[in-house]
């Protein structure tokens, strides 16, 4: 009965999932923003690391807004009445 009741619940919607989708990809880049902070703590100085790392935190942001903001698709789409010939 349990797996009946879990195959009919309403299906999240285009917002919940695209705000989902888009703080996994901010997460994603800021880890990489991370790992390539560490990676250069040796071998670079101080200004170009943070360059590359606000450069990866920049791309995160814009991905992650944008991706927010285009799973959104508004109104739903109306279907046409069906069409009966006989």
């Amino acid at each position: 009965m349990r797996v009946l009741s879990f195959f009919l619940q309403t299906a999240p919607s285009g917002r919940t999932v695209g705000a989902i989708v888009a703080i996994a990809f901010f997460l994603v880049f800021t880890a990489a923003a991370y790992v390539a902070y560490k990676a250069l703590k040796k071998t670079v100085k101080m200004a170009f690391r943070m360059t590359v790392v606000a450069f990866i935190l920049v791309i995160a942001v814009v991905g992650s807004f944008s991706l927010w903001y285009f799973s959104g698709g508004g109104t739903q789409k109306q279907k046409p009445p069906t069409q009966r010939s006989r």
